[in-house]
């Protein structure tokens, strides 16, 4: 399965950096097309990972399209979301389809597992340099690849390799993470927004064992924010969370996809985080970072000298046009008045509920209704009751 290079070291058709979501997601892409893949991570799995821990059922078509079969197994579906905008105005609905909370600990695991299954060599190894030459990637002097994905989340090596920056402020969050004990009540994912701080937000996601994934983040607008602010704010928004019952606090930076650098230059290509996909309304990247990386890795095995070409048409036709809708919802979000409007439009209509959670949590689009909507949310006079 390995040719070795002159000087004893390995070369491979498809070398992934990270083995988190988008890099176990490419590993299994590009060994369905028979290719010698090796995934490097810097961690040991299972390894806890800061997030929110949710689950869509877009990310769960992702990975039966790969073949990875009850990826979320022993944990209860969670049938409704309940979103309370920065004004007050709530709405809590069931989900077009259930969504689920898996601590990352077990889910990376279970897709590492998978990838190893499918074939992928599974190395622990930290990158510290990419070299791109004619006929290969060489990372670190010593691993080669025909291809390689980075899949190495916000500061990602390769990214940097590619000479893009990281994100900028307003296109770049800040969140920290915790578990704490489940509220009462039947299941459903919370997701509370700030009107002091806006755009930030609080969320709730309970996982089935007794314990909530909660946690707090805010876009960065050119101030620093201290672990204190953001446990404050994760107190202030979710009643009945005590913040210093919170247990594994952990900070981590979401890069958002108002923002993206290019998808790749000739073999090297970026996937999930490392290419800023962080749904900016939801926070959401594990459906952003399993689409991506199963493009990346077909594209990486198939056609490794015009990897980068081919990838970014795949992304193009796959989710270019939810991209440009959500980069102008955000835009248009920037507004609180925008988004109690929203929400407004959202619990008095269910077909308006459903865009607005697929445009957060999958690939969905503005439509003219949605948008008709939210316009009589905003006229004068309208009131936009708390539930």
């Amino acid at each position: 399965m390995v040719t070795r290079l002159a000087d004893g070291d390995d070369e491979f058709d498809v070398v992934v950096v990270g083995a988190g979501p988008a890099g176990s997601a490419a590993a299994i892409a590009a060994r369905r097309t028979g290719a010698r893949v090796l995934l490097l991570d810097r961690a040991d799995f299972p390894r806890d990972k800061a997030c929110g821990d949710g689950i869509a059922a877009h990310a769960l078509d992702v990975l039966a399209g790969l073949g990875v079969s009850d990826p979320v197994a022993g944990y209860p579906s969670l049938p409704a979301l309940r979103l309370v905008a920065p004004g007050g105005p709530a709405v809590a609905r069931a989900l077009p389809r259930p969504a689920y909370t898996v601590p990352r600990t077990v889910f990376d695991a279970r897709l590492v597992a998978a990838a190893v299954a499918a074939g992928a060599q599974l190395r622990r190894h930290v990158v510290r340099r990419v070299e791109v030459r004619a006929d290969r990637v060489v990372l670190d002097g010593r691993i080669a690849g025909r291809a390689v994905v980075g899949a190495d989340g916000a500061g990602s090596v390769v990214r940097r390799a590619l000479g893009c920056p990281p994100n900028p402020d307003r296109h770049l969050a800040l969140a920290i993470r915790g578990y704490a004990s489940a509220p009462s009540g039947p299941p459903e994912q919370l997701i509370v927004t700030s009107a002091t701080r806006w755009p930030a937000y609080a969320w709730s996601f309970p996982i089935g064992d007794g314990r909530a994934n909660v946690g707090y983040g805010e876009v960065l607008r050119g101030e620093s924010l201290t672990r204190e602010h953001l446990v404050a704010r994760l107190g202030a928004l979710l009643s009945g969370v005590d913040p210093a019952a919170v247990t594994a606090l952990r900070a981590h930076h979401l890069p958002l996809s108002t923002h993206r650098p290019v998808p790749g230059r000739g073999r090297v290509l970026l996937a999930g985080d490392a290419l800023s996909l962080i749904n900016p309304f939801t926070g959401e990247g594990i459906f952003y970072a399993l689409l991506s990386g199963a493009l990346a890795g077909a594209a990486a095995s198939r056609t490794p000298e015009q990897a980068a070409r081919g990838y970014a048409a795949a992304l193009r036709r796959r989710l270019g046009g939810h991209l440009r809708h959500s980069s102008v919802a955000a835009w248009l979000a920037r507004r609180r008045s925008v988004v109690d409007a929203a929400v407004w439009a959202a619990s008095r209509d269910d077909q308006v509920y459903r865009a607005v959670v697929e445009l957060g949590l999958g690939d969905g689009r503005l439509d003219i209704r949605t948008l008709a909507m939210i316009g009589r949310g905003l006229a004068p006079g309208v009131r936009h009751p708390e539930l």
